[in-house]
């Protein structure tokens, strides 16, 4: 007869152990699973950043193909032209080489693409091409393929030329899939942003299909949207204030909420602004053997059919407040000057409406710059009667004063003439765009424009 197993007074039974077991082994699992889980959630995240990321470039290198291949094709074709003139018949080098500048600016369209966000396009995009094109002399060197280093140094221009302009192309294509955060005041951001823009309302919300998300800094920099802004910056998409994409859609600032705390220059900013004063000097240098003989044809000229003096001369407010004697080529006839001009205007001398459609009549301000009171690029200089009217109705008018007026600036060429007080307002908002975002990236663009202007007289109101 078997003895009953004796347990002990309390003791659990095997199946209360396996029970007692379960929740435990069940939290143990929560607790070794829930970092896991936590961390497959985020290479998630990753992984649809890096989708996100693949349809921006593939969008942006799509934007690129065309100026790419129009640079390779006029490369090959002026080191065509050299190998041709010196009678050389290697044609299988010829074709290696010909490939070799086709295929450049493809790789340089590909680099652009995943650098698409960088501040400073127009430079960055020469500066890969150089390192590129250089990198393809090396390579050909190497495998000592024949070159003729002349035509890879007449080609080389018009690489750095057509990726510049590519690079233009990019920075003004509008395919982003824009979303802006709610807060108070969302509606008329969307107004004033157009276009389509999407709102996020829940924290929660899936922002995979979006490139770029705007935040309203007051609203959204607080801990309650800590987690869905890291969220986005993870999935790829660039977070920027809803300001900064408005300034950047108009090219201006609004003038109600400008304020010098608004200025935060990156270094390469300072390094420009120190530096322009030179380049200035020297652009002069290169352009005075054209210059200096079509002014003095202009000066002749105008001494010939209406007598002296040629040059006109206007004081105009200029750097840190200060007032200079700015130079012009006297357009209109003895004692007509003054007020506003238009097409038909007679007081314009016969052939002198050709020297103000292409801003001949301002060759003489290239004295005003050498004597350092204007610069090429800038706020274009006001009347002393303007200045005085604008600086008594807005304070931050004399923020204009802060850099060097030009011959040409960002005001002249996206806004355009302005004849009264009014305008000369709506146009301070451009002009504080250039002071905020001086560089020679933007420098190069207003050149670009001014081109454009004289050529096609577009790009100004």
């Amino acid at each position: 007869m078997s003895t009953p197993e004796h347990k002990p007074l309390g003791a659990p039974s095997a199946q209360s152990m396996r029970d007692r077991q379960k929740p435990a082994r069940a939290s143990a699992g929560r607790r070794k699973n829930g970092p896991e889980i936590h961390r497959l959630d985020l290479l998630n995240v990753v992984e649809r950043g890096a989708s996100v990321r693949r349809h921006r470039f593939v969008a942006d290198l799509q934007r690129l193909l065309i100026p790419a291949a129009l640079s390779g094709a006029v490369q090959c074709a002026v080191y065509a032209s050299v190998i041709l003139r010196a009678n050389r018949s290697d044609w299988h080098n010829l074709a290696i080489v010909c490939a070799m500048l086709f295929a450049m600016p493809f790789v340089v369209a590909g680099i652009l693409a995943m650098l698409r966000r960088k501040d400073f396009p127009f430079t960055a995009s020469a500066f890969i091409t150089l390192v590129v094109y250089n990198f393809g002399v090396v390579a050909l060197s190497a495998l000592r393929i024949p070159v003729s280093y002349t035509g890879l140094l007449l080609a080389a221009p018009f690489a750095i030329t057509g990726m510049v302009l590519a690079a233009a192309r990019l920075r003004h294509a509008r395919h982003e899939r824009i979303a802006i955060l709610d807060f108070p005041g969302v509606e008329k951001a969307c107004a004033l942003l157009g276009g389509t823009v999407s709102v996020i309302k829940d924290k929660a919300a899936d922002i995979t299909d979006f490139d770029r998300i705007l935040i309203d800094g007051a609203t959204h920099h607080s801990a309650e949207w800590t987690a869905f802004l890291t969220r986005a910056y993870m999935r790829g998409a660039e977070v920027s204030p809803w300001i900064s994409a408005l300034e950047e859609k108009q090219g201006r600032v609004n003038i109600e909420h400008f304020d010098l705390t608004h200025l935060a220059y990156a270094p390469s900013q300072i390094y420009y602004a120190k530096a322009k004063r030179l380049l200035d000097l020297l652009l002069i240098v290169l352009t005075l053997p054209a210059v200096a003989p079509l002014g003095a044809l202009v000066w002749l000229y105008i001494r010939l059919i209406d007598g002296g003096p040629s040059i006109f001369v206007q004081t105009r407010r200029g750097y840190g407040g200060r007032n200079f004697r700015m130079l012009k080529f006297r357009t209109m006839r003895k004692g007509t000057h003054g007020g506003a001009t238009n097409s038909e205007d007679n007081r314009i001398l016969p052939g002198c409406r050709f020297l103000r459609r292409f801003r001949i009549d301002e060759l003489p301000q290239l004295i005003n710059i050498w004597r350092g009171e204007m610069s090429w690029i800038g706020p274009r200089p006001v009347s002393l009667e303007i200045a005085r009217e604008c600086e008594r109705l807005t304070a931050v008018y004399t923020n204009r004063y802060l850099v060097l007026p030009g011959i040409t600036g960002w005001a002249q060429v996206t806004y355009g003439y302005a004849g009264t007080s009014e305008e000369e307002l709506e146009k301070l908002g451009y002009d504080l765009y250039y002071l905020k975002n001086i560089s020679l990236d933007l420098d190069l663009e207003i050149t670009l424009r001014t081109i454009q202007t004289l050529l096609t007289r577009k790009g100004a109101r």
